[in-house]
């Protein structure tokens, strides 16, 4: 298994060279959509092994821990936010292009699977099921693809998730379901620097990506993005700057995690 991960990582990373190269100018802020590995520290845990976990919880307990998941308005630099947090929590990373890419390699997306324990599988089918029952996931085979890999990591937890509707699968108890918002015009000036357009272009781009995540998730989970009540934070990056954000969800989480784990040990006999 580890001659995978090895090999995960090392596709990542040539991915990532590729369709983000350096610029040959001043850097331009992160993509909103990077490869998140290469960025992760090196003494980060891969997935499969978390090192020592800090609090004791029930092996039987599925999930194992919290995981994170973020929505982001375009421009509102939600994958660099997300990216700090992990970061700061030694969590991985998953972002829409780590996810599709697990999606369509065969060996990687199997990696994933066969790191569950038999009580995670069973959780992840039945949160699965659940989901179907209630008509909260579209039955399109790329969807329920990526519904079973987000699953998969949720079912361990300790992972950070961006975008792809991972809050509407994942369930409450055990997610943080963060939204990132910024006013319209520092998203434009934001994706003008990033990738080096005209302010007419770049406002063209934002109002593409919201367009296409605002069909997304109304399409296949049957939910809105900007309903505000469905988040456990809901930041303004315009107001509060990255690493403050970053820290504000990395704090959520630990406060979460540790209030989730002690309902769990009071419930225990």
């Amino acid at each position: 298994m580890e001659w995978v991960q090895r090999d995960l990582q090392s596709k990542i990373c040539n991915l990532q060279s590729a369709i983000c190269p350096e610029p040959s100018v001043k850097p331009a802020p992160r993509s909103e959509e990077e490869f998140v590995p290469s960025e992760v520290l090196p003494e980060s845990p891969r997935h499969g092994y978390r090192g020592e976990r800090a609090h004791a919880i029930v092996p039987s307990q599925v999930p194992v821990g919290l995981t994170i998941a973020i929505s982001r308005e375009a421009g509102a630099r939600g994958s660099t936010i997300g990216n700090r947090a992990g970061q700061k929590l030694g969590w991985q990373v998953y972002n829409q292009e780590l996810l599709e890419y697990i999606a369509h390699e065969g060996a990687f997306r199997q990696n994933v699977f066969d790191t569950l324990s038999p009580e995670a599988t069973r959780w992840a089918e039945e949160r699965l099921q659940k989901l179907l029952r209630e008509q909260n996931l579209s039955q399109h085979p790329s969807i329920m693809d990526l519904a079973r890999i987000i699953l998969a990591l949720g079912a361990q937890g300790e992972v950070v998730i961006i975008g792809r509707g991972a809050g509407c699968i994942l369930p409450s108890d055990s997610t943080l379901n963060v939204r990132i918002v910024a006013p319209l015009n520092e998203r434009i000036a934001y994706m003008s620097q990033w990738l080096r357009l005209t302010e007419k272009q770049a406002a063209e781009e934002v109002r593409l990506r919201d367009s296409r995540r605002a069909e997304f998730i109304p399409t296949h989970f049957h939910r809105q993005p900007g309903d505000i009540y469905q988040y456990d934070l809901l930041l303004n990056s315009s107001l509060l700057g990255e690493d403050l954000a970053a820290e504000m969800i990395a704090a959520a989480a630990r406060a979460k995690d540790t209030a989730r784990r002690q309902a769990i040990q009071l419930s225990c006999p």
